[in-house]
């Protein structure tokens, strides 16, 4: 079989558990904590048994692959059978001193692995910690925050294709990363990620530059800020500033930050001053703060039944108790028509949406 560029092959033997669950109640595998059901979910503790796992998926149907649910929205009950990776083992690859690649299998918690990265000296993931989701799904959006994103220090992807039933292993460009977006959100059927390959250094090079990282490590009274005190940093800002899914059903920023031209953000911001605009790696292109423009047209705080938006942050669409994936979605898109009527900006989802489209 022809592989495309930057991707081999690679061989597993069949070992590990394969655990079955019918009619699986899906409200605490999702971080909105919507009410959804699966006729069938598989956990797959050892990726070697993933296509003993598609076996079990009805012919003519497809198979989900969940994560910790934390940014995916039921509109409905899947159709799709729900297949779990549940290894989590964290392990070196290789260390050289300064530079260190480590392997996380995909049902590792994120932000644990951040931490762990920290424990063992590495830096350039402490501006993502306290991402909610598990490292499988991190490569899929491309995760970022605060001016980082994880395909800046992915050394590798391990996948399993589901045409060929291989497992393979994709490099850095091959997983062709941009802003919220990979090979792998472009084909959830073809792929499953099984692990994720981290290329980390030992010699900080921080991002402070993003605002309020800088203005957090003076609150904390720090002058020589080091990884783990722009993770701390990071961690402060997003438990002030989002709710606790644990607590409030959500799935962090619902919103993406619009690209746009440059010429765009230009008129944008002369007609609106305040408007945050951020630069992007391409010259002619700019990222606008979605939460501005949300929080502009007075949805903050919103609350319509149990569906509505966070008052801490308007990115952030709660489900106060009983919320259905429908409503909330019926929020969302009222939320990105009035944008656009107001803007002329399209803003689009980050959560995954199942049962229905966008």
């Amino acid at each position: 079989m022809a592989t495309d560029p930057g991707l081999t092959t690679t061989m597993h033997h069949l070992v590990g558990n394969l655990r079955r669950f019918e009619s699986a109640d899906l409200r605490l595998r999702n971080s909105f904590q919507v009410a959804a059901r699966a006729a069938l979910l598989l956990e797959v503790e050892d990726a070697a048994l993933l296509p003993l796992a598609l076996d079990s998926v009805a012919a003519g149907s497809q198979a989900l692959i969940l994560g910790g649910g934390s940014n995916v929205l039921f509109a409905s009950d899947p159709i799709q059978t729900i297949i779990v990776m549940r290894g989590a083992r964290i392990s070196w690859i290789h260390d050289e001193g300064d530079v260190a690649v480590v392997r996380a299998e995909a049902g590792a918690d994120w932000h644990q692995l951040v931490l762990w990265t920290l424990k063992h000296g590495l830096c350039g993931l402490e501006n993502l910690a306290l991402i909610p989701g598990t490292v499988g799904a991190a490569p899929i959006q491309n995760i970022g925050a605060y001016g980082r994103e994880v395909g800046d220090y992915v050394h590798a992807v391990e996948a399993f294709e589901r045409t060929s039933g291989r497992m393979h292993r994709l490099d850095k460009h091959a997983c062709g990363f941009s802003y919220r977006d990979s090979v792998f959100k472009h084909a959830p059927d073809r792929w499953i990620i099984t692990a994720l390959e981290l290329r980390l250094s030992r010699t900080p090079q921080l991002r402070l530059d993003y605002p309020g990282i800088g203005a957090e490590l003076v609150a904390m009274g720090v002058q020589h800020p080091t990884p783990q005190h722009v993770a701390d940093a990071v961690v402060r800002i997003r438990r002030r500033k989002l709710p606790d899914p644990s607590r409030t059903g959500n799935a962090g920023s619902f919103f993406k930050n619009p690209i746009v031209t440059a010429s765009v953000a230009a008129d944008l911001h002369a007609a609106h001053p305040g408007l945050p605009v951020f630069h992007v790696d391409n010259e002619d292109a700019r990222k606008l703060s979605a939460a501005w423009l949300i929080e502009q047209c007075g949805w903050k705080g919103y609350r319509d039944g149990d569906a509505g938006v966070s008052d801490q942050h308007a990115l952030v669409l709660v489900n106060h108790g009983h919320a259905s994936g429908a409503q909330l979605l019926a929020l969302a898109r009222r939320i990105a028509t009035s944008v656009h009527e107001r803007f002329g900006v399209k803003i689009s989802p980050e959560p995954r949406i199942i049962g229905d489209q966008w």
